[in-house]
Order: C-alpha cells, then sequence, then structure tokens
C-alpha cells in the first residue's frame, strides 16, 4: 500500500499567468519576465519499505519552529507559513518591506499505518518524516486433514 499525495495550492497564481502571459492586442509580454505568480509546494521523495515510509520534504531556509505537521481522518498535512517585516529608517527615507511565504502538503495515510508513533526531525533543510507501518502477521496456509 502505498500514500497518496494530495497537492494544495493557490489557483490565482496559475490564472494570472494564463491571462497576462501575453497579450494578443499587444503582442508582447504584458508582465515583466522576472515577475513569477507560480506556487511551489516543497519537493517530496517518499520511500516504502517492509517496516515504515519515510516521507522527506526538502524545505531549506526554514527551522523546525516553522513547520505544523497534524493528522485528521487519516490525512497527514504538512504546513508552514512565514511571515517576515523589516523597517529601516534614514534622515531621508523610510524604507518597510514585508513577505509572506506558506505552503501545504497532504497526504492520505493507509490504514496500516502507526500514526501515533510518526516521527519527524528537520536538518539540513530536509524535514523528515517516519512512519511506521503495523506487523503484518502472515496466516498459515490452509492444510487440509484426511479423515481416516
Amino acid at each position: 500500500m502505498t500514500l497518496v499525495v494530495k497537492r494544495n495550492g493557490n489557483m490565482f497564481p496559475r490564472i494570472m499567468n494564463d491571462i497576462f502571459e501575453t497579450s494578443p492586442f499587444f503582442g508582447t509580454d504584458v508582465l515583466d519576465a522576472n515577475m513569477d505568480f507560480s506556487v511551489q509546494a516543497p519537493s517530496v521523495n517518499i520511500i516504502e519499505n517492509n517496516k515504515e515510509f519515510k516521507v522527506e520534504l526538502a524545505a531549506p531556509g526554514l527551522s523546525k519552529k516553522d513547520f505544523k505537521i497534524e493528522i485528521e481522518n487519516g490525512v497527514l498535512s504538512i504546513s508552514s507559513e512565514i511571515e517576515e517585516e523589516r523597517e529601516e529608517e534614514d534622515e531621508n527615507y523610510k524604507r518597510r518591506e514585508f513577505s509572506y511565504n506558506s505552503f501545504s502538503r497532504s497526504f492520505q495515510l493507509p490504514e496500516d499505518v502507526l500514526a501515533d508513533k510518526i516521527d519527524a526531525k528537520y536538518e539540513g533543510g530536509i524535514l523528515k518524516l517516519n512512519i511506521p507501518k503495523k506487523e503484518v502477521t502472515v496466516s498459515k496456509p490452509k492444510k487440509e486433514i484426511k479423515v481416516s
């Protein structure tokens, strides 16, 4: 059994790219080529073996406190929201910058996992989750007993 990946993202930026990518009226790009309205969800590797699933989510530049990991109704959700604000003031000017970045990834967990034993670790820009599987009991083959 494998994990089912659900990609969460904002549809608005894709629509903006579709509408403003080129203009039939002007024949040129309406938006500056350097502007990027696309939503980037972190790349994920999912590795399965007999004992567990390993999920590796690439999220460089974050810290472990930036992640929110939840399980609800068999769905594992990993999200992050980062809001930054910088202000610089001088005699002749005042500059204020702010940014907001977020992402969310969801995974439908199979029924054979031990959700209460999921372990998460963040190191080197990679969030690593170990999702152990329940032990599978192998049933013995059917044996026919002859009546004598």
